[in-house]
């Protein structure tokens, strides 16, 4: 894992949120973990990881995503069998 994408992870899994994550980087980082990110009906996004599949929305008026859709992304990948322990031991 790239050090860009560890210290992405890193912001998604810590407290407080941070309010300056990109969706740019999220899909970055959800393409490099091996999801596939299908483009639904406007702004939402289809993402299939490890067999678990959630929807997710892309930023209306800015390119950060909400401390909401952060919080809501940590859920899933958490569901999904990501987690920051796993990855900072490699």
């Amino acid at each position: 894992m790239s050090h860009k994408h560890a210290h992405l992870l890193h912001a998604i899994f810590t407290d407080p949120v941070s309010a300056n994550i990109h969706w740019r980087e999220v899909e970055s980082l959800l393409h490099h973990l091996g999801a596939t990110v299908e483009s639904g009906h406007g702004a939402r996004f289809r993402i299939v990881l490890n067999r678990v599949e959630f929807f997710l929305h892309h930023p209306h008026n800015s390119t950060t995503c909400a401390k909401s859709d952060i919080k809501l992304l940590r859920e899933h990948l958490a569901h999904a069998g990501v987690s920051l322990s796993a990855y900072e031991k490699r």
